[in-house]
């Protein structure tokens, strides 16, 4: 896969992503303006509670990994990634962070070579 199509493709399901996630959460939010009961619906039986689960997991290892790479490697602004992944979701944070990591190592790349 060509690098240009790579991230067409992750920004464009970073958007599409963002996008269903406002369609779906903001009309009840708007109703009952409850961001802690509207976290907490995200548990309200054990299918969700597992998926929940793996969102937060998924959301903790892209951090440690931003944090990693940081450190290693000199990434930098990887914590909007992870902002982004809190809001609207870990989709958009991952998806932004591997554009963000690919420019940023092709960067390094072309001043190093």
């Amino acid at each position: 896969m060509k690098e240009s199509t790579f991230k067409l493709v992750n920004i464009s399901i970073a958007i599409l992503f963002t996008f269903v996630f406002l369609f779906l959460v903001l009309p009840p939010l708007s109703e009952n303006f409850d961001v802690l009961g509207a976290f907490a619906a995200g548990f309200v039986n054990p299918y969700a509670s597992g998926y929940s689960t793996d969102v937060i997991f998924c959301w903790v290892i892209l951090a440690l990994w931003v944090r990693y790479e940081a450190v290693k490697y000199s990434i930098s602004h990887g914590w909007v990634c992870l902002l982004l992944g809190l809001v609207p979701g870990v989709a958009v944070g991952f998806a932004l962070y591997l554009v963000l990591r690919q420019r940023q190592l092709k960067n390094h790349d072309d001043t190093h070579a």
